[in-house]
């Protein structure tokens, strides 16, 4: 969809509903209570349903059809990025009032970095034909990377690449705990712990969308249908966060779910020319993948307290 008109139209409310959620309603330090939160992770879910069914009425089901496959790859994708934020935030320490503003922020800056990636991925595969196959192949690697990974602890954040990187151009003032990304120290600016905890989750969310981009691109690689879906996976991330924070360790097996996600839509890229899969039924079997590794870690749990 390249009508200037729907992507203006869709950005005009994007701002309007984050100027209303973020800024107005919450503020921008306020803390996220749990029902709070559950009420506003379903009101951006029924808002996606209502943009699909506008989808479906503007531009006919096909379309509809992928925006809705796309943005439940998208979400259950996105996840896993919970864990990060969870680990993140209990290794550095980071109170419930801090969270809220590193992920308003996060979620600004995702939104940004998003679009360009996207818009410059459909560009190289429209004229590489031949990225749509290797980035199926990178998914089906990543996927099985994920499988074998799952159960590894997680890497002390402070050892990374990204960190190491940051702690060597950035005067960080480490024991701040003002809940500022900026402080004054001796006449000098100095950044805090809390702005490389943002920084950290906009480098990961880059990756985190190297493997998600990709994976809608076996649905459609129509920019305004993979663009709407991946905002729409991003704007719940917050409220999902608070209602997920204490049960994400519950969901053992919800990793291998993502796994088969990956290989499933990895290969579905990789045998584009050799066997047509149709959107409908890639749609039926994420949702059979998703189910199973809910019942599955379900089930796991109350075996475990008989």
């Amino acid at each position: 969809m390249n009508s200037a008109l729907f992507w203006i139209g869709f950005h005009l409310l994007i701002i309007l509903l984050l100027v209303i959620d973020l800024g107005i309603f919450q503020g921008k330090t306020k803390e996220l209570r749990f029902k709070q939160a559950c009420l506003h992770s379903v009101f951006w879910i029924v808002l996606a349903l209502f943009f699909n069914f506008l989808i479906y009425y503007v531009l006919g089901a096909e379309s509809a059809l992928q925006f809705l496959t796309g943005y439940l790859i998208e979400k259950s994708l996105s996840v896993d990025n919970l864990f990060l934020f969870l680990f993140l935030f209990m290794h550095f320490h980071i109170s419930e009032h801090n969270q809220h503003k590193v992920l308003y922020w996060g979620i600004i800056g995702a939104l940004i970095l998003r679009i360009s990636l996207i818009l410059t991925g459909v560009a190289l595969v429209d004229r590489f034909h031949w990225l749509y196959y290797s980035l199926g192949a990178f998914l089906i690697v990543t996927g099985f990377h994920f499988a074998l990974q799952s159960q590894q602890r997680k890497k002390d954040p402070t050892l990374s690449l990204s960190f190491r990187f940051f702690k060597k151009v950035l005067p960080i003032e480490e024991n701040e705990g003002t809940g500022k990304f900026f402080v004054k120290k001796r006449g000098h600016w100095k950044v805090t712990t809390l702005f490389v905890v943002l920084l950290l989750i906009e480098t990961t969310d880059i990756i985190f969308a190297l493997d998600s981009i990709p994976a809608i691109f076996a649905i459609t690689t129509d920019p305004f249908i993979v663009y709407t879906s991946n905002v729409f996976a991003i704007l719940g991330l917050r409220s999902h966060y608070f209602v997920l924070a204490g049960s994400l360790s519950k969901l053992y097996y919800y990793k291998f779910g993502l796994a088969a996600i990956l290989i499933f839509v990895g290969g579905k890229m990789v045998l584009a020319n050799a066997i047509e899969i149709s959107v409908l039924i890639s749609l039926f079997v994420i949702i059979a993948i998703l189910a199973l590794t809910i019942v599955c870690s379900l089930m796991r749990i109350r075996m475990k307290r008989a």
